[in-house]
């Protein structure tokens, strides 16, 4: 048995989860090219493995965060390294 409704995003799980650990530190609010603006300077898009980075391409400070990776590199960063900020 699922712990996810059948009516449940797996986006919306990954991007509810990603908001919930990062609002406790900082402001963070909705990006006008991408899913998050983090205190107004680190544009974060969050999404699965196969993510790109079309989305933020021409952003300074831009990050993908992807679920259903084990590690990071350059700008991309694991969902669940996120999971260790709370």
């Amino acid at each position: 048995m699922s712990i996810y409704s059948e009516n449940t995003e797996i986006g919306t799980i990954r991007e509810t989860f990603f908001f919930n650990q990062i609002r406790l530190a900082h402001d963070i609010i909705s990006s006008p090219v991408s899913d998050f603006l983090v205190t107004d300077r680190y544009t974060f898009e969050v999404g699965g493995k196969k993510k790109k980075q079309k989305q933020i391409q021409n952003v300074e400070q831009g990050y993908v965060v992807k679920d259903d990776i084990e590690t990071g590199y350059g700008n991309i960063v694991p969902l669940w390294q996120f999971g260790l900020t709370y």
